[in-house]
């Protein structure tokens, strides 16, 4: 296997938001030979510290506000330098010979922009790796790949791509999203200058989907439902169709209906319902404040 190792052939960009030690351990441990730059949007001092402790890491920045996924990844992309870059979620697991395959594939198909594996759960069960755009499809089917398949969307938990392509085609996320459909939003940008997203199954990663890392039950459901409408709606918004426009306008003939539910819920002490809607409701309105006033 090739060396990936040199500090100018790969890099891996990972994104932290208090994300516990025991968590990143796992992941860093498989790909400590690699080139490592770490982004925490949480501050979390304590944590850079454990972590150094055990792993010789390119670069580690601590961010004082959490601007969001896509901002952190952005801002270890710009700092990569080298050939391949690796962008991986800290709850992703993979080992260098499926990130060997991954550049293999990179440098095999020349239109492909982006190169993703197929992602398992920790019971080695197939899970959800790619599929259609939100625009094309539900995300509610687990595609039983044969080979190396187009994509129309790949999730942003593991991407490798080639640095200097993604720079030049300017390919970097959208900062307006915040937690959701970025990875969704990149991959349609690419489809639109006719490139591909390619995932292959010869290469695996151990994914355990969207989990919040945060304790408090309530606010786990606001982080959740708030970030998810508003990146939804923004989503369709940047597509600018007919349809997409109907989608959003559909939600906000839903809104009379949230807020009767919403004292419903309260009257009935479902607080969780409760904070479930009026995360939704808050997000809908901060995104007409942004973009449709």
């Amino acid at each position: 296997m090739k060396n990936l190792n040199d500090n100018e052939t790969l890099t891996i960009v990972i994104v932290l938001y208090k994300e516990p030690f025991e968590l990143i351990y796992k992941t860093l441990d498989q790909i400590k030979e690699f080139k490592i730059i770490i982004i925490d949007n949480d501050n979390n001092y304590e944590l850079k510290t454990k972590i150094l402790k055990h792993f010789d890491i390119y670069k580690y920045i601590l961010n004082k506000k959490n601007n969001g996924f896509s901002a952190g990844y952005n801002q270890g992309i710009k700092i990569s330098s080298t050939l391949f870059t690796l962008v991986l979620g800290p709850d992703c697991l993979i080992t260098p010979k499926d990130i060997y395959i991954l550049t293999q594939k990179c440098s095999l198909y020349q239109t492909s922009m982006i190169i993703s594996p197929t992602s398992y759960n920790d019971k080695k069960e197939l899970t959800y790796s790619g599929g259609p755009l939100p625009e094309n499809g539900l995300k509610d089917k687990v595609l039983n790949l044969d080979g190396d398949t187009c994509v129309e969307s790949a999730l942003g938990a593991c991407m490798l791509f080639k640095t200097e392509d993604f720079k030049k085609n300017n390919l970097f996320f959208d900062e307006n999203f915040f937690l959701y459909f970025s990875d969704d939003d990149l991959c349609r940008t690419i489809k639109s200058i006719n490139k591909s997203v390619i995932q292959t199954k010869d290469s695996i990663c151990i994914h355990q989907h969207g989990t919040i890392k945060v304790k408090n039950k309530y606010l786990k459901i606001y982080i959740r439902e708030y970030n998810f409408t508003h990146d939804m709606l923004y989503y369709f918004y940047k597509k600018k169709t007919e349809k997409s426009f109907k989608i959003i306008d559909n939600f906000k003939k839903k809104l009379p209906n949230y807020y009767i539910k919403l004292i419903l819920k309260f009257l009935t002490f479902q607080y969780a319902e409760v904070v479930k809607i009026y995360s939704r409701v808050s997000a809908f309105n901060g995104f007409k404040s942004k973009y449709l006033n």
